[in-house]
Order: C-alpha cells, then structure tokens, then sequence
C-alpha cells in the first residue's frame, strides 16, 4: 500500500498477518508483537515505544468492523491520519500482563466517533450504546518469551590449584535456562574476571569470576602463589620467625625487623609448576593493631608515640 499524508499504514503487515485474518489469529498475532515491542521489555531500543504504540493502532482498528471497513476505504480514520484518538499512553505505559488483562477481559472497547444513524420521525435521536464484542476468546498458544533489555550478569567459579593452572570444563546454567560451556584459562588466578559476550537475555555479556584459594588462605595468581601474613606491631618492628603454608608444606620464614605493612618477602620456587617453570611464593607483610587495648598496652603505646614525636627524647 502507498503511503500518504491521509492513509494510514498497512496494519495487517504491522502484525505480521495476511489480509483478511479470523479474529483469532488477530488477537494471538497482536499479542506477540504488543510483547515484542512493550517499552518496559526493550529499554535500550529508542524505537519500541513508537512501534509498541503502532501495534496498538493496528489492533484498535483490525478488531473495530467500523474503523476497519473505513481504513479500508483508504479514508482517514476518525478524522486524523491513521492514528487512533486519545493517546491511552499519553501518561506512561502499563504493566504488559495488566494490560493484556485489561484488554481481553471483561473491559468495553471504546466507542466509535462516527455518529449514528437517526431517523427523523424519532421524536429523540437514539442513544449511541458502546460496541461490545460476543462470546469467548479463543485460546491461543503460549507467547513467545518477552524481549528483555540488555543486562550484565556475573558467576563466582570456585577452582583449585590444578584446575587453575590446567585450565577447567565448566558447564553453566544461566538465569534463563541456557547451558553454555566454556574452557577456563590456563594459568588462570585468583580474582580473574572472564567475559562471556552476548549470552544473557537481551544480548548482555555473563562474566566469571574465579575464585583460586586454599584452606590455608594462599591465593593463586598463574604460577605464584600469594600469602597475606598478619604480624603484631612489635614483630614487625622487632623482626620474628614465622611458619607460613605452602602448597607442598609448612615452611619457616623469618621476618627482618622494620617489617612495615605492603612489605613482600620471597620463597623461590614454592609457587605453581608448569613444565620446567616453577613460580614464588610471596608473603605480604600486614600489621594487625588490636582492637581493644588494655590500660598497661595503652600506656606504653602512648610512651612510644612521645619517643616519635619527640626524637631528642629517645637520647635520654
């Protein structure tokens, strides 16, 4: 159909139907597109709101035989070009399933605008009464899923040493059903974020994230193995030995006096194995305050805070 300023568009093909469709297959093809395009289902799509509103024309006319026999004509509809009156979204969108109810259920349609008929010798013109459609609605299929807006999603994957240097078969199940299997890298470590691109609802990517650690507390990052070791503020300052894990045993390390916090201290070659390769272990030094001091502890932490405010005083 050519378009023109007073011809509406081609409603049948906005819903996707062939001329001259039954009522049923209508309202089941109406349903699907009203579905596809609801602005709440597609909010990254600037165009669903305007196609949503087009479905709901279509619809509004296909189902009225009045508008219908004049939209086919080629006439202008109510006195507008192609467009139904009365925005019912001038005030926002309503929830998809309410209005779906609203719609098909027990709800009048709107009356039409064309005047009716009165014969003269009627001592009053008659009472127009709102067109109200007769028997059930027929069941239709189930509607396909909603078209969801793009959305990120993320998965904790828990791995061990060997898994994350090997590399692990993982098979997932996302939020919507879908299975998707993927391969972990080898070499993989602690805290590694991987993207899966446009898997979820909507086309959004699922991330991993990988989780590498052992019961001991080491954390995996490819072939070294990281340790936090929580120290006392006099065993850094003072220097200590110390037994830290390893991924092949216990070992005793000793800490250099003057130890402060962030400080890395090295134990080569007790990290992963690959091959002739083998990494460190890097133990990082973290200085533990307590949280409650007693009055003897607070006294000689003050004692200390006056021989650093006051330098000369250490001299005495």
């Amino acid at each position: 159909m050519t378009s023109s300023p007073a011809v509406p568009a081609d409603y049948w093909l906005v819903l996707g139907l062939e001329p001259g469709s039954d009522a049923s297959n209508l309202k089941r093809a109406f349903r699907a597109q009203a579905r596809r395009w609801h602005p709440d289902l597609n909010g990254n799509d600037p165009l669903a709101e305007e196609r949503f509103k087009l479905v709901n024309e279509a619809y509004a006319v296909l189902s009225d035989p009045r508008r219908r026999q004049v939209w086919e004509a080629g006439m202008p509809i109510d006195g507008l070009t192609g467009r139904v009156p009365q925005d019912p979204f001038a005030s926002g969108f309503p929830d998809f399933e309410e209005y779906l109810e609203e719609l098909f259920g027990e709800r009048r349609r709107q009356r039409s605008s064309a005047a009716p008929e009165w014969d003269e010798s009627e001592s009053e013109p008659p009472v127009e009464k709102p067109y109200q459609s007769s028997g059930f609605v027929t069941a239709s299929p189930p509607s396909p899923p909603p078209v969801q807006a793009s959305s990120d999603q993320e998965s904790l994957v828990e791995l061990s040493p060997e898994q994350a240097l090997q590399g692990e078969r993982l098979e997932l199940e996302l939020v919507d059903g879908t299975a998707v299997e993927v391969w972990t890298p080898p070499l993989a470590g602690d805290g590694w974020r991987l993207r899966l691109a446009g898997v979820t609802p909507g086309g959004g990517d699922h991330f991993l994230q990988l989780r590498v650690r052992t019961e001991d507390g080491l954390r995996i990052d490819g072939l070294r193995v990281l340790y936090p070791l929580e120290l006392t503020p006099a065993e850094a300052a003072l220097g200590c030995q110390v037994v830290v894990p390893t991924l092949r045993g216990p070992v005793k390390l000793r800490v250099p006096a003057g130890s402060s916090s962030g400080r890395l201290l090295r134990l080569r070659g007790r990290g992963q194995e690959w091959g002739d390769k083998r990494g460190d272990q890097l133990v990082e030094v973290r200085i533990l305050v307590p949280e409650y001091l007693g009055e003897a502890e607070a006294a000689l932490y003050k004692r200390l805070q006056e021989l650093a405010d006051d330098p000369e005083d250490q001299n005495r």
